[in-house]
């Protein structure tokens, strides 16, 4: 049958001229089953653009996040291509289609209120000091959970309010630390002091009681324990952290570029997204306060 023929061909392609990794040739060859299934048809060379369009349609329908069609959709292109170079196919019925877009949902947020009680632990053991600095410093700073597992000691400068944080891509940027997260992180350093602490961990600021560097699994697991304790009705994840403090300080301020630069977001629409900015106030802002914006009298 054809489509067995070409398929074997082209995954043999990507295999041994391509070099492709086992899990891309998987996804590669579950791409093509899907192309067979959505079709129907019996040759390659019958697919439409119509066909390809209501193939993306279908997987819309079926609830297929748009990055991930646009990803099949270039699959099959990439397949489409190989068949014009290889096998003489006359054109390729994928090249102009593009994936439906997907609206973005804004992200979920702790009100203030919620905030303040999730991080107003009455515990003063060991883990309960560590736990309330780390989530002070969470909300405080605006931290992805990889910079609050990375943190060291030296990277804070509590006499000045601040710290180095390295983010996305090595990047670093300097980000207030608030008077709450101050004081939880001096608690927490003195009883740190209790805990012998592995050599190959002397540096890191949150460490398990073995001494070791907390993993980014146990800070999750422990956040989700402390909003149960705490009554929190919510699924509460370090992420959610992140957007509450965009969303808090942007409510406050109105200052988006501010906010941009503590959460170390390389694009402003990124942060916009965050923090549940809404198009219309962004407008009525940059009316305002851009020279070039603003209406003659």
């Amino acid at each position: 049958m054809e489509h067995n023929h070409l398929q074997k061909s082209y995954i043999d392609y990507l295999t041994f001229e391509k070099g492709l990794s086992h899990n891309s040739i998987k996804s590669y060859t579950h791409d093509l089953i899907q192309l067979v299934t959505l079709v129907e048809h019996d040759r390659f060379e019958s697919i439409t653009i119509q066909d390809i369009r209501r193939a993306s349609a279908k997987l819309n329908s079926q609830g297929l996040h748009g990055k991930s069609i646009a990803r099949m959709l270039s699959a099959w292109r990439g397949f489409f291509d190989y068949l014009i170079e290889r096998h003489q196919f006359k054109e390729n019925p994928v090249q102009d289609v593009h994936a439906p877009k997907t609206a973005k949902t804004l992200p979920q947020t702790l009100s203030i209120e919620q905030m303040v009680k999730l991080i107003s632990i009455d515990d003063t053991t060991l883990l309960g000091a560590r736990d309330k600095a780390f989530l002070e410093l969470f909300y405080s700073s605006g931290l992805r959970l990889s910079e609050v597992v990375n943190v060291n000691i030296n990277d804070l400068d509590l006499e000045e309010g601040v710290m180095t944080v390295t983010g996305k891509g090595n990047k670093t940027r300097i980000v207030p630390v608030g008077q709450k997260a101050i004081h939880a992180i001096r608690l927490w350093i003195e009883k740190r002091a209790m805990i012998k602490v592995d050599e190959k961990f002397t540096d890191a600021l949150f460490i398990s009681e073995r001494g070791k560097r907390i993993s980014a699994r146990a800070i999750q697991y422990r956040i989700q324990m402390w909003a149960i304790k705490q009554g929190i009705d919510s699924t509460v994840h370090p992420h959610l952290l992140r957007h509450s403090f965009a969303s808090h300080v942007l409510q406050s301020s109105q200052d988006l570029r501010a906010v941009q630069e503590m959460l170390g977001h390389a694009n402003i629409s990124t942060t916009q997204v965050y923090t549940h900015l809404d198009f219309q106030h962004l407008a009525n802002v940059y009316d305002k306060a851009h020279p070039r914006a603003k209406k003659k009298s």
